[in-house]
């Protein structure tokens, strides 16, 4: 069943409104500070946003405010997660366990496929027999070819392996898994570099995305995380995961904010249908409807 980014914040804007109360036109800066602190917007972007708004705030004033966050450098520079156009279109997941990689991946593979693409899959979180296994009964819920090696085998083979039989086999997409890492392990943290490098070679240094999943439930905590990512890779996107089972939806815009990083997609449930492309526009209105009607 098709779902709407509205749908899915419905936790959130749902904080939202009960904080607010009453619905009215113009909203105080202090019922508006408490109303975004619900949502796990961060305080610091609360008071940036605040330092800019009159003391009664419209919905117009807040949607300009909102769109701000949305920038990159210039105000004419959006935030937008744009896929490649190369062919194949390879993107290394990553994140650290329990975000939802596998699954995903999964979504991502099957969102290609109803686009009429053909996709191979890289088990390369050889750290988890679950995690390979997990990957090969999706492979084969969806009838998608998955390149997969034993417990402990070198991933960044995997990886090579899987964009080598991308090429040879005219693979539209290739979507490979790297294991949950912990950013505090720096032996782990040097073998994903190793696997982004692996990945440039046999690209012959044509680029690909690295995408970052993160757990919506962990709210604007999950950043710490990200940065630490981001710095050792350069993430091209972000997925969030499980927003819809949590009141934290705020914390995209902190995320936005914080990492100079588009979102890409919005990850809910565990079926291959449960993804939806990012859109800031309906994420904005979500949160001017929750607190303006």
């Amino acid at each position: 069943m098709f779902q709407s980014l509205k749908s899915i914040l419905k936790k959130t804007t749902d904080g939202i409104s009960q904080a607010i109360g009453t619905k009215k036109k113009l909203i105080s800066q202090n019922e508006l500070e408490n109303a975004l602190i619900e949502s796990d917007i961060s305080y610091d972007l609360i008071e940036m946003m605040l330092k800019n708004l009159p003391q009664e705030v419209s919905k117009n004033e807040l949607e300009v405010a909102l769109w701000r966050f949305f920038r990159a450098e210039s105000y004419y520079d959006k935030l937008q997660y744009t896929p490649l156009q190369d062919k194949p279109e390879v993107m290394l997941i990553i994140g650290v366990n329990g975000a939802g990689k596998t699954t995903t991946i999964a979504k991502l593979a099957h969102l290609a496929k109803k686009q009429g693409k053909k996709v191979i899959l890289g088990a390369g979180d050889t750290f988890r027999a679950a995690a390979i296994e997990q990957l090969k009964l999706w492979g084969e819920k969806l009838g998608i070819e998955v390149i997969s090696s034993q417990i402990g085998h070198d991933p960044s083979s995997i990886a090579f392996d899987s964009i080598k039989a991308g090429l040879a086999r005219g693979a539209d997409q290739i979507i490979i898994d790297t294991a949950g890492r912990l950013h505090n392990q720096t032996n782990l943290k040097n073998e994903l570099i190793k696997i982004s490098k692996v990945c440039s070679k046999a690209l012959d240094e044509k680029p690909f995305h690295k995408l970052l999943i993160l757990d919506g439930t962990q709210g604007s905590s999950a950043i710490t995380q990200a940065k630490i990512f981001n710095e050792i890779l350069n993430v091209d996107g972000i997925i969030v995961t499980k927003l819809d089972s949590t009141s934290k939806g705020g914390a995209i815009l902190s995320m936005i904010y914080e990492l100079k990083l588009p979102i890409a997609y919005i990850g809910t449930g565990e079926k291959e249908d449960n993804l939806l492309p990012f859109n800031e526009e309906e994420y904005i209105q979500s949160i001017l409807e929750a607190i303006f009607g």
